[in-house]
């Protein structure tokens, strides 16, 4: 268990990292419109956690420490949404479209109504 959690938190130091130096290397060199750091992240840890857990299946290693170190922890710390996108194919390769559909709305809304309420509640 202990060797588990410290897996996770170097995967984990390393992604919240990485997030980091995007974030300023877009701002520095890019101009969009949009957070496009966030966005990038978002999509390549949605890539990364989708190719390191196929290859865990595939390969009988599920439990194997890879999967702490990279899929929980790297791309938990490079982005939260991978691991969101990877619960909704699930639900989706299960035929639980109904359920895909409320969780990412769901998400979607519930955190946003966090995000508001958070900032609302400390600026007044």
């Amino acid at each position: 268990m202990i060797k588990q959690i410290l897996l996770v938190g170097l995967g984990g130091g390393v992604g919240s990292m990485l997030r980091f130096v995007a974030s300023l290397i877009s701002t520095k060199y890019f101009d969009f419109k949009i957070p496009i750091a966030t966005l990038i992240v978002n999509v390549l840890g949605s890539l990364l956690i989708g190719i390191i857990l196929a290859y865990l299946h595939k390969s009988n290693a599920v439990s194997s420490d890879l999967k702490f170190l990279l899929a929980i922890g790297f791309c938990g710390g490079f982005t939260t949404f991978s691991t969101f996108a990877w619960e909704n194919l699930q639900l989706f390769n299960n035929q639980q479209y109904f359920l895909a559909i409320l969780y990412t709305l769901l998400s979607l809304l519930l955190c946003f109504v966090g995000v508001a309420g958070g900032y609302f509640l400390i600026k007044s």
